[in-house]
């Protein structure tokens, strides 16, 4: 028997990455690697220049998603992850480029070394979801 928690049930993938503050404080260092990345540059593009808005969605939604509060859908209402994202063009590049601000984001938190690698792990879900429809790159 191990005393690692289970991630991925209730809420204790929220509550690893220490709640709303803790997501918060995720995707502002996320944003702050999309902005400075050579690798995240088209990324950076596709978004507003200010990143207000995008930070709020995330957090918000990352919040549910853990298995936090379901705030993302009261404020902004449903999403459809790879359909939100198709007017994009995001190909493996991009993919990457998202994944790599999101791991090295991970890296500057105070998270458990298996909580980190489990959340990049369920993290490529979505991101190859937005790349493929359908068996095809979306956006090409």
């Amino acid at each position: 028997m191990t005393d690692t928690p289970l991630y991925g049930f209730s809420d204790t993938s929220f509550q690893a990455a220490g709640g709303v503050e803790g997501i918060r404080k995720l995707v502002d260092d996320f944003y702050r690697e999309m902005e400075t990345l050579p690798e995240a540059a088209t990324i950076r593009q596709m978004h507003k220049p200010d990143l207000t808005e995008s930070r709020d969605k995330l957090t918000l939604f990352l919040t549910g998603w853990m298995g936090g509060p379901s705030v993302y859908h009261e404020k902004y209402g449903s999403i459809n992850i790879p359909r939100s994202h198709a007017h994009l063009p995001i190909g493996e590049a991009e993919r990457d480029a998202w994944l790599l601000c999101m791991e090295r984001a991970l890296a500057k938190q105070n998270y458990a070394y298996e909580f980190s690698n489990y959340l990049l792990e369920q993290l490529r879900i979505p991101a190859e979801r937005i790349f493929m429809v359908r068996g095809k790159p979306m956006g090409w």
